[in-house]
């Protein structure tokens, strides 16, 4: 049996607002991310927040004082492979997302969906540190996406 968990926490009343069925959005994309990238089953924490918590944790992990769409925090390899595995967690900012979903003109929800699957690929290793990485993740991410319904994010129409 594959684990679909994804924890949320929503610290932005605008998610809600927004994006009122999120949490069944998040566990669409769970879903879809396990039946392409078996790896990603187990467990995950999803931080919905704001633009000031997105670039405290960035300045404070990543050294980079600027909000940013999303960060994955991955747990590690402590955890054994399976349902119960802790994958990590992963953050997405609020007024991020919403400016990056207007100005590609993609559906807030779309957009949200492919930050999610970027963050559980991250969380198990995928990465896009150079062009043979960006490709391999791009290309999984676009056939998860597809399979719930999001077009191709890296599309240029």
């Amino acid at each position: 049996m594959n684990a679909v968990a994804i924890d949320i926490i929503i610290e932005d009343d605008g998610w809600m607002r927004d994006l009122p069925d999120v949490n069944a959005l998040a566990a669409r994309c769970h879903a879809a991310a396990i039946r392409y990238a078996p790896e990603t089953s187990g467990a995950a924490a999803l931080l919905l927040t704001d633009d000031d918590t997105i670039q405290s944790l960035n300045a404070r992990f990543r050294g980079k004082d600027a909000p940013t769409n999303v960060l994955s925090f991955p747990a590690g390899d402590d955890h054994p492979p399976g349902d119960d595995r802790f994958l990590g967690d992963i953050a997405i900012a609020l007024q991020t997302c919403r400016r990056e979903a207007q100005s590609e003109e993609k559906a807030l929800a779309h957009h949200l969906s492919h930050l999610i699957v970027h963050g559980l690929l991250h969380l198990v290793g995928y990465d896009h540190h150079d062009e043979d990485e960006a490709l391999g993740m791009e290309h999984l991410e676009t056939k998860i996406l597809a399979d719930i319904g999001v077009p191709n994010p890296y599309s240029v129409d």
